[in-house]
């Protein structure tokens, strides 16, 4: 089974380039620099999922064409990862209700921010446009839309995300702090996404440092970085990254097994 991995945005949570900001990259013509907030398109096994809806996620689907899902897998409750799940109802037009799977963690804010959406409106006479498959566990793997699909928890300021694993593909946004047990955990991926903002340090997010040292205990074939601040020039981080490590951009296309 073959799989497609694109990537809608690569940006942090204020996208580049940053409203108000004259600095060189957000001033840049390079479409390398400008990047939409962090999300992902995956096509797996005929199967379509979508990793977080962010504030940007209806461009994303207008720019990349895309017109039809089997599901979305959220990593967290973060603004700029769940602000657009609004848009996801023209996506559930044809055949309500859209699976979406995630933590109970994440479950409980998307319950109190959407609530409508998750039940029939009997004056639209309308079905419920999500139904939340929620794992409750700390790690494990789950048959979503008939694709397995393996999950891991790490934390962000205390919060809990979920890196998520497809094949021999992960992607772990927002990551910051973990179990070393997450190494055995994803032993055998070939290719690591990972989000890393800047090169200085971060209470929040991997400094390039800290992902270049995370990314050789995997020892992915390649990995590429994500969630990038608007301080990361894309062609000046990839100078410095080693060779199997680059910055990842929007649009970038990625195939895996």
């Amino acid at each position: 089974m073959g799989g497609v991995f694109v990537f809608l945005g690569t940006g942090g949570s204020m996208g580049i380039p940053v409203i108000g900001c004259s600095c060189d990259v957000c001033q840049s013509d390079s479409p390398f620099n400008k990047r939409l907030r962090s999300s992902a398109w995956i096509t797996y096994d005929d199967q379509q999922f979508i990793i977080d809806v962010g504030p940007d996620f209806r461009q994303q689907c207008l720019k990349f064409q895309i017109k039809a899902i089997d599901g979305v897998l959220i990593t967290h409750a973060h603004y700029d990862h769940i602000a657009a799940i609004d848009d996801l109802r023209p996506l559930t037009f044809r055949n309500p209700p859209l699976p979406v799977l995630l933590s109970n963690d994440t479950a409980e804010e998307v319950k109190l921010r959407c609530y409508y959406l998750l039940k029939p409106d009997p004056v639209l006479s309308l079905p419920s446009r999500l139904h939340l498959e929620i794992f409750d566990q700390e790690s494990g793997i789950v048959d979503f839309q008939g694709v397995p699909i393996q999950y891991v928890t790490y934390l962000q300021s205390g919060m809990k995300v979920n890196g998520y694993k497809i094949g021999n593909l992960a992607y772990l946004t927002d990551i910051k702090e973990f179990s070393p047990t997450i190494f055995e955990q994803i032993k055998d991926v070939k290719y690591l996404i990972i989000s890393s903002l800047r090169f200085t340090a971060s209470p929040l997010h991997f400094s390039i440092d800290e992902a270049i040292d995370f990314s050789r205990k995997v020892n992915a074939e390649q990995v590429w970085l994500t969630h990038i601040s608007h301080e990361l020039e894309h062609h000046q981080t990839n100078a410095y990254l080693p060779s199997n490590i680059r910055v990842a951009y929007d649009g970038l296309k990625i195939e895996f097994n």
